[in-house]
């Protein structure tokens, strides 16, 4: 899945989008919130796109959090 998504400086600003197109990840993953369901995601809005696609940025979206650290001060009540 990982070579379905790439980050290229001369394409969205070098933010990542499915590889071959010019589709951002974050307006995939924005359909994906609002519910809007896979095959509709293609028909309606992203016709380039194949449900591997879809899965691939979420996969991404995972990942990067996978590896962000969070810190959290705690503060003594």
């Amino acid at each position: 899945m990982r070579n379905r998504i790439e980050v290229k400086p001369g394409v969205h600003f070098g933010k990542p989008c499915v590889a071959g197109t010019r589709i951002p990840v974050q307006d995939v993953l924005e359909l994906v919130r609002d519910g809007i369901p896979f095959d509709q995601i293609i028909r309606n809005y992203y016709a380039d796109l194949a449900i591997e696609d879809i899965q691939a940025c979420i996969q991404y979206a995972m990942d990067i959090v996978a590896v962000e650290d969070v810190h959290i001060d705690l503060v003594p009540a």
